[in-house]
């Protein structure tokens, strides 16, 4: 059983507690996805040193200086993601297919002359998908006294404001403690606990402390939809065949929605059945941003093919809203009756509302190429992602302070490894492959929860105030395989790629920490789902050159 903390003398919160944002919301928004042509995608995304193909305005923008033509494309397809969770020896499955529209652009290819020091300027638009959300999750298993219950129970701890009878009973009892200003600093999730019951109420010679219950099993499911659109804007510059420099415009906007339902068996102190309840949550993002992504390529060679790459893009600053609400429904054979609190009927509109303003990490990308003999193309990039650079703000531009610092602890920065090759069987046939492996965001010890109950802990990042859906993916390292078939005609060209990802993750389904019998250090917490996610994507390219 949990060792029990007792709301005596418990430390204030250090830092603020009003985050609506965490470090997963930033990996999140921030991620980007293998995705465009089919071409690009059949060669890895390999293509910043190569070019001349309308994906790379999103990698390196002077790629589209090497097209000589005007070209138009169209992209659509199919992905199926399959996740298998393991808990406690609990194995669950989930998948799911979506069709999906990928791109659309088209390059406008001016030339200036052959013998001017400009050969071509060009001009190109681009839709892209940067980031798929389709998806289903489940996952569940046995708990061993775990409970979302003390995780409700620390979190009213840590506020240092229910140390009382009174005070409890004063949340229990309260009209709207959610919007109320009697009750800034009260995270919504613990007192949605303790209005239903499962954060109790003891007094005994101890005095009055707080308590959860012991959890016995959970089980959980979400769905997820939406995506994260690209729209690019680009001007490039062929100067003498050798020297070419692009500046691509992005405009972004971001549509997710997730609904997750958690349920909880709890047990008695004696070990008997105690009931259970159930946790809905729903949550939805929306948002625009912008950014700017300045690129070049040289053939340090004039006979010579090989061409070097470098392109730095600056982070995407994005306005975004977010909307959630939630419903906790217990049926606890321990107390008198049911409860069900529905954060709707709390909220105008029925859903709590927050804005804010999110810069993503600043990157840089350096590629290479060449061809041989005109048959075989081959590309390698390097792209460095600077998460140490993500801060959010409110719309007064005033940082968030709780969730910067938790950005700041358990962010990291990334690295992305592309290679690609293509080879011609014909002039008009190709053949391509490629691999990605990009490393995780999220460093081994992240958390969403941190519970400040003792002084020698007072640094640790606070839990959000208002957000009631505790859990989350600690995500390893990404690896990506792609192959792809290319037809080129004199005009009217078509292309099919394969796309595979691999991954694994660590899935908290909420976080409890355990404490020393002194109750001055944290000695470990509920255990994580080792969980496999794959995704198959099917994608096809029609385009016409002219």
């Amino acid at each position: 059983m949990k060792n029990r903390i007792y709301s005596l003398g418990v430390a204030f919160m250090a830092v603020s507690s009003a985050m609506a944002q965490t470090q997963y919301d930033a990996a999140r928004i921030s991620g980007s996805e293998l995705n465009g042509t089919a071409r690009f995608v059949g060669m890895g995304g390999a293509m910043g040193a190569l070019g001349a193909d309308i994906s790379v305005i999103g990698t390196n923008p002077a790629g589209i200086g090497l097209f000589r033509s005007h070209d138009v494309s169209v992209s659509f397809g199919f992905n199926k993601n399959m996740t298998e969770s393991t808990l406690e020896g609990t194995v669950l499955k989930d998948d799911r297919t979506r069709a999906s529209f990928d791109q659309a652009g088209i390059v406008y290819s001016s030339k200036i002359g052959n013998k001017t020091s400009l050969r071509y300027l060009n001009f190109a638009f681009n839709y892209h998908k940067v980031a798929n959300f389709n998806r289903q999750f489940s996952s569940g298993g046995s708990l061993n006294g775990s409970s979302l219950t003390w995780q409700m129970q620390d979190m009213m701890l840590g506020t240092g404001a229910y140390a009382t009878q009174d005070s409890y009973n004063a949340l229990l009892d309260a009209e709207n403690p959610y919007t109320s200003s009697n009750y800034y600093g009260t995270p919504f999730l613990g007192s949605m606990g303790v209005r239903t019951g499962l954060v109790d109420d003891v007094t005994d010679d101890s005095g009055f402390y707080m308590m959860g219950w012991n959890g016995a099993s959970g089980e959980y499911y979400s769905r997820e939809e939406g995506g994260i659109n690209a729209y690019d804007l680009n001007v490039s510059f062929n100067v003498q065949d050798r020297f070419y420099f692009g500046l691509t415009l992005g405009i972004y906007d971001i549509n997710y929605n997730r609904y997750s339902s958690y349920y909880e068996n709890i047990l008695d102190d004696n070990g008997n059945d105690n009931g259970g309840f159930t946790l809905n949550n729903w949550y939805s993002a929306d948002g625009t941003g912008v950014d700017l992504k300045f690129g070049a390529i040289i053939r340090p060679f004039e006979y010579s093919p090989f061409r070097i790459g470098l392109a730095v893009h600056t982070p995407v600053w994005y306005s975004v809203t977010d909307r959630y609400h939630a419903s906790l429904s217990t049926d606890v054979l321990a107390m008198p009756q049911p409860h069900t609190e529905n954060l709707s009927d709390y909220f105008s509109g029925g859903s709590y509302v927050w804005e804010y303003q999110m810069n993503t990490p600043w990157k840089v990308n350096v590629s290479m190429g060449t061809t041989v003999s005109d048959v075989l193309a081959i590309g390698a990039e390097y792209e460095y992602a600077a998460y140490g650079s993500v801060k959010f703000q409110d719309l007064d531009n005033y940082d968030l302070t709780s969730s910067n610092e938790a950005v700041d602890k358990y962010l990291k920065d990334t690295h992305t490894f592309r290679v690609g090759m293509e080879a011609k069987f014909s002039p008009a046939f190709s053949f391509r492959a490629g691999y990605n492996y990009v490393t995780s965001p999220i460093k081994d010890n992240s958390a969403r929860y941190v519970p400040n109950l003792v002084t020698n802990y007072a640094d640790q990042i606070i839990f959000d105030e208002t957000r009631t859906d505790p859990e989350y993916h600690n995500l390893k390292a990404r690896n990506t395989v792609t192959l792809g078939l290319g037809y080129r005609g004199s005009a009217f060209y078509c292309d099919v790629a394969y796309r595979y990802d691999f991954y694994k993750s660590d899935f908290y389904m909420f976080d409890d920490y355990r404490f020393s019998d002194d109750g001055n250090s944290i000695v470990g917490r509920n255990s994580a789902a080792k969980v496999n996610h794959n995704r198959h994507q099917l994608l096809f390219t029609l385009g016409v050159r002219f």
